[in-house]
């Protein structure tokens, strides 16, 4: 079998004191309602991420290893591989867990055969004492697998960067292993380089590097960043509109800001700075898109909303309520069940 490569990118993205009851739930609620919309845009951003990753792969691959053209068959195209990686690590979806920020790759080599390569890659943005074990277990599960060769690259997106978190290294009694692999903070490259890079993954490493400035910085300072790097893609001239407005909505949507009047003035600009160009409706696209998303989001609330209601306020059965709210009984069982909690 051919070589197997093996890339791994992690992305390092008291109690109450007695009083009034009333401001103390008030207080709980608004820290339960925090966490909630923390985690629910940490993993909608984990997802934009590995979404951007997978439509800049090759330009991935050339940020990261500098003979990309001449070792990889780009124009092959790559086979995201879900399925196999899930299959692989069966225990994460058992105890609860996702792997939505994975990705496995299959690619091609260009040494004239039929070889094929995998790529790895994880989103982390946290310290994890049990990352570099976690990097060996791919390792060797992968390899166990498929038998060829691998390659590791591991990108840390988060403000904590670690230190030695490029080999696991096990060693008893005279048995040694050493297992080394690539990797990547995002603020190894300042600014200035990657706006210098002839290379739109680089944009996509200082978009990531400004999400980390969220509620760090006045919305008003992080909308002229966003809108600087906006600016970068669309001047190059070296893209095509389809690229454009793909980058454009992954940078509106994963740098986010709430301020109506400042993805306002992002849209106005843009709209400016595509006139009498071809990639002409990309502002458009990215409204409609955003509008779409919105609606959906919408929906489904209303769809919550509904079944809580009826859960709570009548007498239905569950068969019932599915049937008025157009969804399946499971669905059903598992709101009622979450009321309970």
């Amino acid at each position: 079998m051919g070589p197997f490569y093996f890339t791994k990118i992690t992305f390092d993205s008291g109690k109450i004191a007695s009083g009034d009851c009333l401001e103390y739930l008030r207080r709980k609620v608004k820290k339960i309602s925090a966490f909630n919309f923390n985690t629910c845009m940490r993993r909608k951003n984990d997802i934009l991420l590995k979404s951007a990753f997978e439509e800049a792969f090759s330009d991935l691959l050339r940020f990261f290893f500098k003979d990309a053209d001449v070792i990889f068959d780009i124009a092959k195209g790559f086979e995201f591989m879900d399925k196999e990686l899930s299959e692989l690590f069966p225990e994460v979806e058992k105890n609860g867990g996702s792997r939505f920020v994975d990705m496995l790759i299959k690619t091609y080599l260009k040494n004239g055969s039929e070889e094929w390569m995998l790529v790895h890659l994880e989103i982390q943005d946290k310290n994890d004492r049990h990352f570099t074990k976690r990097m060996f277990q791919y390792f060797y599960r992968i390899y166990d697998r498929y038998d060829v060769r691998i390659t590791a690259l591991a990108v840390f997106t988060g403000n904590y960067i670690p230190s030695k978190a490029n080999y696991f290294n096990h060693n008893f009694l005279g048995t040694k292993i050493t297992y080394e692999y690539n990797s990547y903070h995002i603020r190894e490259h300042t600014e200035e380089q990657l706006l210098a890079m002839d290379n739109p993954f680089a944009l996509i490493v200082l978009a990531a590097q400004k999400a980390l400035l969220i509620d760090k910085i006045p919305e008003e300072e992080l909308g002229q960043q966003r809108l600087l790097i906006a600016r970068t893609m669309i001047q190059s001239k070296k893209y095509d509109s389809e690229q454009i407005h793909r980058f454009l909505f992954f940078l509106k949507t994963f740098v986010y800001i709430q301020n109506p009047e400042i993805n306002f003035n992002f849209d106005k600009e843009v709209e400016s700075l595509t006139k009498n160009s071809s990639a002409m409706g990309i502002i458009e696209t990215i409204k409609m898109i955003t509008r779409e998303e919105g609606i959906e989001e919408g929906r489904e609330q209303e769809k919550i909303n509904f079944v809580n209601n009826l859960l709570l306020n009548t007498d239905f059965d569950i068969s019932k309520i599915a049937a008025l709210s157009g969804t399946s009984i499971e669905y059903v069982k598992k709101t009622q069940n979450s009321l309970k909690k």
